[in-house]
């Protein structure tokens, strides 16, 4: 009789491991902070991986694993997760070239070439209006029409940059933020020594930052001179950050170099020793083949900002051979004062158009190349593919998630192409930065939108009353 006891025991105790661990309230599966399934995983990487009913796990700011939805589902336990389902789930937009507080200069000054838009409007606008605060309001403005844009990294070069640099981490964007430095007075610094020190001030301030990277930004070979070009590019290698630069944006540029120096401005610079990994070079437009050469040579990254470029009849970079040189390319927007939105969709979709027309080869440039040019090619003209422009386990957890059911977007038949012709901006529904979500379902989460919308139209006051001549 004593024996049934123990009888009993063993079979509960055969019974208990046949229970599944679920069932038995012994989840194995892995604890992890976010779960965006069910939509199509475009993931940008090396391989080209496009999964359907896909889903990305997400522990703190790195992805952990990306797969079908089934078999993250079966491996993690998310404590919050988004429904991507008809959706597409993919890295964030890269932009890598604007100056973010002249969205309050949207529109201030339309159809005119660069030099007679900067001196005669640009120039006196900043010089009576920029200041701190005006830095901070434009920074707050642009996060959040970037955000609501599926912008997620962004590179950025004015004055006051330690302000932008405060707006934008609290914005919860990520961003390389450099601080310009030129030969005349600007606005935050009266001469170059002010300057420079201000710089390195400031770059000490976020060097390590989980979100910004400081830079310094000397503005263009016309508006520094050879030896604080030098200094400038000292600092950068002092401190190991990126420096950004316009190079070759305008024929007049082009011209006013050679009279100068007796070589273009990319020649110039490489000559003074300043080109490198470092190095992100803005518009670079006017090339010739030793130009794209060296650039490949030298490292350097090109950004890339189309619509910009049209509307100041600047001219038309020449991406294909970049890219074919080896040359890493990102798209930017340049500022909202010349193009006039932040908006990385419409750099996509005229890139690809643009690069066609003028090859007059419709297969230039395809739908997916030009998206890259936007994700995985930013991240590596920033030096920053490692962490950023794809969606890989161990990458950073900078992703958004794109309605494709509008009438726009119907029927669909590639992905590539319905994401680079079709998409738009208010497409984007959410939007996750460091494993953060800043826009869900349309609602940015991290800026007081109505507070800002009406601070910038006070700022239109001002500056149009500041520039009526008595």
């Amino acid at each position: 009789m004593r024996t049934l006891p123990r009888f009993f025991l063993f079979i509960c105790f055969l019974l208990i491991l046949t229970v599944p661990p679920r069932a038995r309230g012994e989840d194995r599966r892995e604890r992890i902070d976010l779960l965006v399934q069910g939509g199509t995983v475009v993931t940008m990487d090396g391989k080209g991986r496009m999964l359907e009913n896909g889903a990305v796990a997400v522990r703190g700011e790195r992805i952990v694993a990306v797969g079908t939805a089934a078999d993250i589902a079966a491996r993690y336990e998310a404590a919050r997760t988004v429904d991507a389902t008809g959706r597409v789930v993919m890295p964030g937009l890269i932009n890598t070239h604007t100056h973010v507080p002249m969205v309050l200069l949207r529109g201030l000054a339309d159809d005119l070439p660069l030099m007679e838009w900067l001196r005669q409007y640009i120039f006196p606008a900043e010089a009576k209006n920029v200041d701190e605060d005006f830095v901070r309001w434009g920074t707050r403005l642009a996060c959040l029409e970037m955000i609501q844009g599926g912008i997620t990294t962004f590179v950025d070069m004015y004055y006051f940059e330690d302000a932008i640099a405060d707006e934008t981490a609290k914005a919860g964007m990520r961003a390389v933020l450099g601080q310009a430095v030129l030969d005349f007075p600007a606005p935050d610094n009266k001469t170059w020594a002010e300057a420079m020190a201000a710089s390195e001030k400031y770059l000490r301030r976020w060097k390590g930052h989980a979100l910004v990277t400081p830079a310094i930004a000397p503005h263009a070979p016309y508006t520094v001179s050879p030896d604080h070009l030098k200094e400038a590019h000292a600092l950068s290698k002092k401190h190991e950050v990126p420096l950004i630069i316009h190079v070759a944006e305008t024929e007049a540029e082009v011209k006013t170099i050679r009279e100068k120096f007796k070589a273009t401005p990319v020649a110039f610079l490489d000559g003074l020793g300043v080109l490198d990994e470092r190095v992100l070079a803005a518009h670079s437009i006017w090339l010739d083949d030793d130009d794209v050469k060296t650039l490949a040579r030298r490292s350097v990254g090109v950004a890339h900002c189309p619509h910009s470029n049209m509307k100041l009849a600047s001219g038309v970079a020449p991406v294909p051979r970049l890219l074919k040189a080896g040359v890493p390319v990102g798209l930017g927007t340049d500022s909202a004062a010349s193009n006039n939105v932040l908006n990385l969709w419409e750099e996509i979709d005229t890139a690809a158009k643009l690069h066609k027309l003028m090859a007059k080869d419709a297969s230039v440039l395809s739908a997916r190349e030009a998206l890259e040019l936007a994700t995985i090619g930013g991240a590596r003209a920033i030096r920053r593919d490692k962490d950023l422009g794809s969606l890989e386990a161990g990458k950073l957890a900078d992703l958004i998630v794109v309605r494709m059911d509008g009438a726009h977007q119907t029927p669909l038949y590639n992905i590539y192409s319905q994401l680079v012709y079709a998409t738009k901006f208010s497409d984007v529904e959410t939007v996750v930065i460091n494993g953060k979500r800043v826009m869900d379902k349309r609602k940015v989460l991290t800026v007081d939108e109505p507070a800002v919308l009406a601070k910038a139209r006070e700022y239109a006051k001002r500056v149009r009353e500041s520039l009526r001549r008595p």
